[in-house]
This record gives C-alpha cells, sequence and structure tokens, in this order.
C-alpha cells in the first residue's frame, strides 16, 4: 500500500509544482524540457532499458503519437491548472479513462456489463459539472480540462497496446518515448529561443527537475504498487485514481484556497462513484 500512497501523492506534486511554478520566472515548454531529461536519467538508472533490443524502425507508429502526445499533454495540463485549478485537471485527466472503455466499446466490440455502463451514465455528469465555472467572464477556459481528458485518455490507449508489444520491454519501451518526447520538446524550446526570442530561465531548470523526478516517482511507484497487487490490479486501479481526485481536490482547496461550486462539489462526487462502478464491472465481468 506505501507504493500506492507514494504514487498517488507525486502523481498530485506535478500539479502542485506547475501551480507553483506560475508564480516564477519560468517557461513551461522549458520545464518540461528539463523534466524529460531527469526522467530520462532515472529510467535509466532504476529500469536498465535493454537498449540493444531496439530495433530502428520497430513500432515507431507507436512510439511517435507518444512523444508528440506527452509534452502537448503536459503543456494542457499546466494551461488547466493555471486556468481553471488542480481541483478541476486532476478530476478530469482521471476521468480520462472513459476515453480507453469507450475505444474497447466502439473499436474492440468489447462486452459491456451492466457496472460498466451505469460507470459511463454516471462519469459523463460528473465531467460537466466538474469543468463548470459560476465566476464571469471565463471565456472558453472549460476546454483546458476537457482537452486533458481526451489527451490523457488517447496515450492511456497508446500505452495500452505498448504493454501488449512482445519486444522490447514495458520499461525500454517508456525510456524510448521519454527520449523522443525530450527531442519534440527541445525543437519547441528552439523554435521559442530561435524566433521569438525567449530567454533559457534558471527557474525552468529547477522546476523542471521536480516534475521530472516526481513524475517518474509516479511511474516507478505504481508499476511497484501492480507488483504487490499483482493478484487484484483492479484495487490500484481504483485506488489511484480515486486518491488523486480526493488529495488533489484537498491540496487545490486548502493549498491554493481554489473555489468550487456545489455543482463541482457534485461532480467530484459523482466522478468518485464511477470509478467505483468501473472498478466493481472489472472484478465482477459477468454482472
Amino acid at each position: 500500500m506505501l507504493y500506492l500512497i507514494l504514487s498517488i501523492i507525486c502523481s498530485v506534486t506535478v500539479g502542485v509544482i506547475f501551480k507553483i511554478a506560475r508564480k516564477y520566472d519560468t517557461c513551461i515548454t522549458q520545464v518540461i524540457a528539463w523534466n524529460y531529461v531527469f526522467a530520462i536519467i532515472l529510467c535509466y538508472v532504476f529500469f536498465s532499458p535493454d537498449l540493444a533490443a531496439i530495433a530502428p524502425t520497430e513500432h515507431w507508429s507507436l512510439y511517435t503519437p507518444l512523444a508528440v502526445l506527452l509534452p502537448a499533454i503536459f503543456i494542457l495540463m499546466a494551461t488547466s491548472i493555471r486556468h481553471m485549478g488542480i481541483v478541476r485537471t486532476d478530476a478530469a485527466q482521471r476521468l480520462s479513462l472513459f476515453i480507453p472503455i469507450l475505444a474497447a466499446w466502439f473499436i474492440f466490440k468489447e462486452d459491456f456489463n451492466i457496472l460498466k455502463l451505469a460507470g459511463l451514465a454516471v462519469g459523463f455528469p460528473a465531467i460537466l459539472l466538474i469543468v463548470s465555472r459560476q465566476q464571469e467572464n471565463q471565456g472558453r477556459q472549460w476546454v483546458y480540462p476537457l482537452l486533458v481528458l481526451f489527451g490523457f485518455g488517447i496515450i492511456d490507449v497508446l500505452f495500452k497496446q505498448v504493454a501488449l508489444l512482445p519486444s522490447p520491454g514495458y520499461t525500454t519501451s517508456l525510456f524510448i518515448i521519454f527520449c523522443g518526447a525530450l527531442a519534440v520538446t527541445v525543437l519547441i524550446v528552439l523554435y521559442q529561443v530561435i524566433f521569438k526570442k525567449a530567454a533559457l530561465k534558471l527557474m525552468s531548470l529547477a522546476f523542471g527537475t521536480l516534475v521530472g523526478i516526481f513524475n517518474f516517482g509516479n511511474i516507478l511507484f505504481y508499476l511497484k504498487a501492480h507488483k504487490e497487487f499483482a493478484d487484484n490490479p483492479s484495487t490500484v486501479f481504483a485506488a489511484m485514481n480515486m486518491g488523486v481526485i480526493v488529495v488533489g481536490s484537498l491540496a487545490g482547496i486548502l493549498l491554493f484556497k481554489e473555489k468550487l461550486s456545489k455543482g463541482n462539489y457534485v461532480g467530484i462526487v459523482l466522478a468518485l462513484v464511477a470509478i467505483v462502478l468501473i472498478t466493481l464491472s472489472q472484478i465482477y465481468k459477468g454482472a
């Protein structure tokens, strides 16, 4: 259980770091670039990826979109946190589990039981309630958490396909994808520096280091939690998603005084109910 708790803390801490970083002289793309530098180093140290098993053109149909989407979703997540807060962004991120579920239904023709359908039925109003805001002059900022939801959902579908690859191993694939994400982010930073005359900021290195450490910690402890609960993966699935929503909500409300409407609170509760139903549907597949 310790690994699961650490994974939840690391996941929420990434959002907290992005929230704090906006108060300092940072550039979000530079923060993300440094994040991948340290994530790659830690991935190499802890996972010892089998680089000899990598073929030059193998599996790039999966690696390439992930290498592009990962930095893109980080940028969207940071933007969503800035405009909509940690509470809504974390909840949207965790509700992204509906994208792979819908993909399983419509694309892979998976049979759905009553519990899974109930989870979807509860989840969709939860999404609408979570992204709603009562304040005026908010424009279309509700789009950011929705983009986070869809982005993480698509990434989840792609990573599920990566996990099914016969070779290289999952952690080796993760190392390759991180390297690709770093290359994409560095290209964006170079464009900003050369054409937009953006300055390289030392604080971006500091915050990028922290994001990289906690981002990798989230992955490391999540994988260790799955090994610890190898016979009951649904426990990890439910606890991780519910834990991030609860802890993220507490962090947003207590640390940053984020204002939520009654509808937002109802949406968070419905999100937790939806996750419980989806998890139960995995346990009782015959229901």
